[in-house]
C-alpha cells in the first residue's frame, strides 16, 4: 500500500530498498512493523553476501537485536521499549536459544513481549544463522506524524 509510511535506514536499508525491493519498516497507524533483521552491519555502505554477517554466532545475534533498535528509531519509534511482538528465526535453536533470551532480557528489561521462536532450514543469505522481526506500538510517533501531515496542508 503506497499510502503507508515506509522506512529504509541509511546503509543496508537503502541498499535493500534499491536492490531487493523491500523496506525495513512500515507504519500502520500506531504500529511499526519491521522487516527481519540479521546480524549485518546496518550502517555499512558496501555489502558482500559472503561476509554479510558476523562470523561469531553470538555477535550475529547481538547485532540483529541492535539492528532492530536502529530500525525502530529510524522509523520514529523509541526502540525496544515499545516492542510487543517478536519472531525469531534460527537455523539451530539449541545453539541460539540462550543468547536470544539474553538479548530479550537486555533490550527489554521492563517488559516481556509475545515471542515466537522458529527453526528454519535457511535464511536470506547462506551465511545467516539468525533473523528477527518485531512489531512495536508507538502512539506518540504516530500522533507526531499526523500533526506533521496536518501542518503540510
Amino acid at each position: 500500500m503506497s499510502n503507508l509510511p515506509c522506512y529504509a535506514y541509511p546503509g543496508w536499508g537503502e541498499w535493500a530498498r534499491k536492490n531487493l525491493s523491500y523496506s525495513q519498516a512500515i507504519r500502520v497507524g500506531d504500529r511499526i512493523i519491521c522487516s527481519g533483521q540479521g546480524g549485518w552491519n546496518a550502517k555499512a555502505t558496501e555489502f558482500d553476501f559472503e561476509s554479510l554477517v558476523h562470523p561469531s554466532l553470538f555477535d550475529e545475534i547481538d547485532q540483529a537485536f541492535e539492528n532492530c533498535d536502529y530500525n525502530l528509531k529510524h522509523a520514529g519509534g523509541k526502540g525496544w521499549c515499545q516492542v510487543y511482538r517478536v519472531v525469531t528465526y534460527s537455523t539451530d535453536i539449541p545453539s541460539q536459544h540462550e543468547r536470544i533470551v539474553y538479548n530479550l532480557r537486555k533490550w527489554m528489561p521492563n517488559h516481556q513481549p509475545v515471542w515466537t521462536e522458529l527453526g528454519v532450514n535457511a535464511l536470506g543469505s547462506n551465511k545467516m544463522h539468525f533473523e528477527i522481526d518485531v512489531e512495536a506500538h508507538d502512539e506518540e510517533g504516530a500522533a507526531a506524524l499526523r500533526q506533521a501531515k496536518q501542518a503540510e496542508k
